[in-house]
């Protein structure tokens, strides 16, 4: 899952972007408004955090931008005005949720995964299945017929992004564009890696393997008869 922060106090910043990382997702930062506008209408993000007071347009203008743009990115303001009309105007011109400064990062985590939950068109919100292999979006933690597999944040992130396009072929743009952030090197074989890694993991000491290569096209999990 790949998250756009706006955030013009690099200390803010740094905490957020080391908190979401190692929670296991890709994460690009906009010191500005007009480099995060830019950002949330040239990529492509699961979510977005965005602050409301930034040098060059404020965040308020960043959103009403990208919903006039029909950019349905779910999106999260923060700002230290906790007012009740300031949260209203927010959610008025387009923001899914609104969280005020100082804030904790385990909160600000939740906002974003349920965010994420809610725009997914997943069934089961809480819980992806393909098979017996079963990942929980909450407690975090992935199993396979009843046998539980340990995954570094960054192979979650990578199996969570399989999950939710079950049966449908994903390539490696895709995975570099969700999973890794917009300053990622596509020369390297990184993807590779990773889905070689998480094979190890998911399908080795299992009879079906869940995780299949379509040459020349990218990567698919699903069962296979």
């Amino acid at each position: 899952m790949r998250i756009l922060l706006v955030e013009d106090d690099q200390k803010i910043a740094f905490f957020i972007l080391k908190g979401l990382k190692a929670a296991g997702y890709a994460a690009d930062h906009a010191a500005d408004g007009e480099n995060g506008l830019h950002l949330g209408l040239t990529e492509p993000y699961d979510a977005a955090v965005i602050d409301v007071m930034l040098p060059g347009r404020n965040g308020l203008s960043i959103i009403e931008t990208l919903r006039r743009k029909k950019v349905r990115t779910p999106v999260i303001i923060l700002s230290a005005k906790g007012e009740i009309e300031d949260r209203i105007k927010g959610l008025e011109i387009g923001a899914d949720d609104y969280l005020t400064k100082p804030f904790s990062f385990s909160e600000l985590l939740a906002r974003v995964q349920a965010l994420i939950r809610r725009s997914s068109e997943v069934s089961e919100p809480m819980r992806l299945a393909v098979g017996g292999l079963s990942l929980d979006l909450v407690t975090r933690r992935v199993a396979r017929d009843g046998r539980k597999i340990e995954l570094q944040p960054l192979e979650f992130s990578l199996l969570e992004y399989l999950m939710r396009n079950a049966g449908r072929v994903v390539s490696k743009t895709m995975i570099m564009e969700h999973v890794w952030d917009y300053n990622f090197d596509p020369r390297t074989n990184v993807v590779e890696a990773r889905i070689c890694r998480l094979r190890d993991k998911v399908d080795k000491e299992f009879d079906r393997k869940l995780i299949h290569t379509v040459r020349g096209v990218g990567y698919v999990l699903q069962e296979t008869d």
